[in-house]
């Protein structure tokens, strides 16, 4: 599939990073920069950061193409806070941008720096065959990537990540986001319509027959153990995340791509994530890949006008996940 190739999601993105450091003080983020060159924006390693902060960084791994929104909703007892998210745009805002899929390692041992970059500077940098199939690379002379992690980068990575750009490291701006912040509790659970992308690319369904997309998903509660915090971003997703989608298909392969999105049909479905990640003893790799996904689901075909719903909304998961 050929995605907009005169679209550039890096310099769709520029106005939005300079927004957050042009408002860092009052977002409560810090920049730095790195003895190479590299901006460093804290947004809850050495700072507070917050969730408006997280609502703008989740727009940013977006690549320019999405819009998130913070609103209070009554139908989830404790856990009114949704985050909405909507593009017109879903395949390259999502997977082209915002699915962290850039692996990022340095060293070994104790010391080592492994993490998992998303953001448009994807679209520039990374090697992975996924754009291949979408057909898009980016060009621009400046990048911003987003890395969940909870301490900065070493050099030799920030510098890597600019050479495979190919633009000076002046030019780079990396956002830091930890798991545990309200920043990063935010940005993860915003990528609710990822998910639903990401699974219909590993369901092989078309990627060039979805048009468009939205997602809800409630805001959890962070937590200081990086184990609860990842648990309750993603269970927020698989126990109370909502998508739909649009799509240039007809009936029988819309309900077949319905029926197929949801968490539930997952066969590691039924308990919070951080004990399915205890039980496969801590290898994401032992853990169904088909489980990372939205609650419920309607998919719209726009050949027919037909829409098939599946999945289901659990309100005692989500509790038991956020409660612990």
């Amino acid at each position: 599939m050929n995605q907009s190739p005169n679209l550039s999601l890096n310099k769709l993105t520029a106005p939005l990073v300079e927004n957050l450091v042009a408002n860092a003080e009052s977002l409560r983020l810090t920049t730095s920069i790195l003895d190479d060159g590299t901006r460093i924006i804290d947004a809850g390693i050495n700072t507070k950061g917050g969730i408006e902060a997280g609502r703008l960084i989740a727009e940013i791994c977006m690549g320019g193409l999405g819009v998130v929104r913070l609103r209070a909703s009554t139908n989830f007892n404790n856990w009114s806070w949704h985050l909405d998210v909507h593009s017109s745009n879903p395949v390259l805002a999502c997977l082209a941008s915002q699915y962290a899929g850039w692996s990022l390692n340095h060293g070994k041992g104790k010391e080592a720096f492994n993490a998992l970059g998303s953001g448009p500077a994807r679209t520039l940098g990374s090697s992975e065959p996924l754009f291949d199939e979408l057909g898009y690379r980016d060009e621009a002379d400046y990048a911003c990537i987003v890395i969940e992690v909870d301490k900065i980068p070493p050099v030799e990575v920030t510098t890597k990540i600019a050479e495979m750009c190919r633009i000076s490291n002046e030019k780079l701006t990396v956002v830091l986001t930890p798991t545990s912040s309200l920043a990063g509790t935010v940005q993860i659970v915003s990528r609710v319509l990822e998910t639903s992308l990401h699974k219909a690319h590993e369901l092989h369904f078309p990627l060039e027959k979805i048009i468009d997309g939205a997602g809800s998903a409630p805001l959890c509660p962070p937590s200081n153990d990086f184990l609860t915090a990842m648990s309750r971003t993603n269970d927020a997703i698989l126990f109370a995340g909502q998508i739909q989608l649009f799509v240039e298909a007809n009936d029988e392969d819309t309900k077949e791509l319905a029926n197929s999105l949801p968490s539930s049909a997952s066969k590691d479905y039924g308990k919070p994530f951080g004990e399915i990640f205890k039980d496969v003893e801590y290898d994401f790799y032992k853990i169904d890949p088909m489980l990372f996904s939205p609650a419920r689901v309607a998919v719209s075909s726009l050949l027919t006008g037909h829409t098939f719903h599946a999945g289901k909304i659990d309100l005692n998961l989500l509790e038991k996940s956020f409660s612990q």
